[in-house]
């Protein structure tokens, strides 16, 4: 089975945000393992690479397989794209995923070192809580197109 890990800075704070998120994990259950984990954000809004350190190590020992970090400069795909990106490293052996999803300020050079392929779903910014929400439906319609169900039109 497919492990699907989305490790992101902050906490959830709204109920319909979370209430969202428990839906499409429900959904993804039954092609996929789909994990959210919560790194802790830094707290020096004044300095953009103080914070992204403080955050670093946080996000470093949790990214486990092939690493996406979600990037407004990586490269935009549709969701068929990340269906393939899935399935073509499920077939290289590799069936752990983990999309990382930064703070505010964005992610530390040793972060987008570490990964694998930088994605975005467009140039525009999306507050993080909701940013969770658009790669978990993401995550879920990229399973259902692996899974030739009909989710997808």
């Amino acid at each position: 089975m497919i492990k699907l890990n989305i490790v992101a800075v902050g906490k959830l704070k709204e109920k319909f945000w979370a209430d969202a998120i428990k839906e499409y994990v429900k959904r993804i259950s039954k092609y996929a393992e789909l994990t959210i984990t919560e790194c802790p954000e830094g707290n020096d809004e004044g300095n953009a690479e103080r914070l992204q350190r403080q955050e670093e190590a946080g996000i470093l020992k949790k990214l486990k397989g092939y690493v996406v970090l979600m990037a407004i400069n990586g490269e935009m795909v549709s969701s068929e794209q990340l269906a393939d990106l899935i399935e073509r490293e499920c077939t290289r052996g590799n069936s752990e995923f983990t999309f990382v999803i930064g703070g505010s300020r964005g992610v530390s050079a040793e972060v987008r070192k570490r990964a694998n392929k930088l994605l975005s779903f467009g140039r525009v910014t999306y507050p993080h809580q909701l940013m969770r929400v658009i790669l978990s439906e993401q995550l879920y319609r990229a399973t259902t197109i692996i899974n030739k169900t009909s989710y997808h039109k």
